[in-house]
């Protein structure tokens, strides 16, 4: 197998011909942008409504103590790009081991001829992909006057998601929760620093400052519903981000029922989303979804109708997501000559 450094030139997509790039997760955080990110998957979503996407799939496999997943699809963009991710998610890692609680890869092939293009670091981009898909939502489905957010989870998926937020609605004040209060504490501190707004653990507990907010976002691990209807007010818009496997769960059946349900993909949500277990509650059926978000996006069904709607957007992680995000990064590679480029015919 041959290696070779891409270097900086006027003509860098003559160094990576016929290669596969390999790309850090430094050349991912370098080479994707959060409002590039939110446009792509904004541009997914839509491609995949319209049908101009390879269906994505997903396989999910238990272990001890955490699981790995395997998301695949693929996308017409300024070429046919497929891609396939696998992470592994062990919530327990950051206490017991000092490692990220998501780790993984994704390879990026051109789905025209089937050459692997990429392979590239999976745990940043999964990461902004999911907090773009959440910004993509609250564009088409919060309430234009939202100022006021509450953030349930203060980890990395919870400050990417705060950064995407903040990208499509003025919010002025953010409150914080997470299970961990001195985290919640610190994690106010430095996105307040950041983001220039007021930010603060939530003084009086969830309730209170969901009560209070316009935008509610749950990034968290929990195998049990914290949020239902008594929770937030009529008009609010809820994205529900954590469950991403069947033992995960954020949002009660309750709460689905009565509000105006959109998901990311209804048939992924129906199987490990916080809409699996409404089903499984017996509570409502798939058919009570409104929409998905891409249809939303392209104009074929509606989202939010009136201001008082209360709408709730079940977020799984589709991989059209990941295909668009990835598509970004392999394509500013190839314009900055980062990575390196393997020949694995070699």
């Amino acid at each position: 197998m041959a290696v070779k450094p891409i270097r900086k030139s006027p003509n860098p997509k003559h160094d990576a011909r016929g290669k596969t790039l390999i790309l850090t997760q430094s050349d991912v955080a370098a080479l994707l942008g959060i409002d590039a990110c939110i446009a792509a998957v904004e541009d997914a979503f839509r491609l995949h409504a319209e049908g101009k996407s390879l269906k994505p799939g997903v396989l999910g496999i238990h272990v001890p103590g955490g699981g790995f997943h395997i998301k695949a699809a693929g996308l017409d963009l300024a070429r046919t790009y497929f891609a396939a991710k696998t992470n592994a998610n062990f919530p327990d890692n950051p206490a017991k081991r000092k490692l990220p609680t998501i780790q993984g890869t994704l390879v990026l092939c051109d789905g025209g001829d089937g050459r692997p293009l990429a392979i590239m670091d999976s745990m940043g981009l999964t990461a902004l992909r999911t907090a773009a898909a959440t910004a993509v939502a609250v564009k088409h489905l919060a309430r234009t006057d939202a100022k006021v957010a509450t953030l349930v989870g203060c980890g990395i998926q919870g400050a990417a998601q705060a950064r995407a937020l903040l990208r499509v609605r003025p919010i002025e004040k953010l409150f914080v929760v997470d299970a961990v209060s001195e985290r919640a504490t610190a994690f106010a501190v430095a996105l307040a620093a950041e983001l220039g707004i007021a930010v603060e653990p939530a003084p009086e507990g969830l309730r209170q400052a969901a009560r209070q907010s316009q935008v509610v976002i749950t990034c968290t691990t929990a195998k049990k519903a914290f949020l239902g209807p008594k929770d937030v007010t009529d008009g609010a818009f809820v994205a529900g981000v954590g469950a991403d496997n069947p033992e995960k769960q954020e949002i009660t059946p309750q709460l689905l029922a009565e509000s105006v349900l959109i998901t990311d993909s209804t048939e992924q949500c129906a199987t490990i989303g916080d809409l699996h277990h409404a089903i499984a509650a017996g509570v409502l059926r798939p058919n009570h979804v409104r929409a998905e978000l891409g249809e939303v996006i392209a104009g074929l069904k509606p989202g939010r109708t009136a201001p008082e709607d209360r709408v709730v957007f079940d977020s799984t992680g589709i991989a059209v997501q990941d295909v668009a995000a990835a598509a970004v990064v392999y394509e500013r590679a190839l314009v900055e000559g980062r990575g390196l480029a393997v020949d694995f015919s070699g």
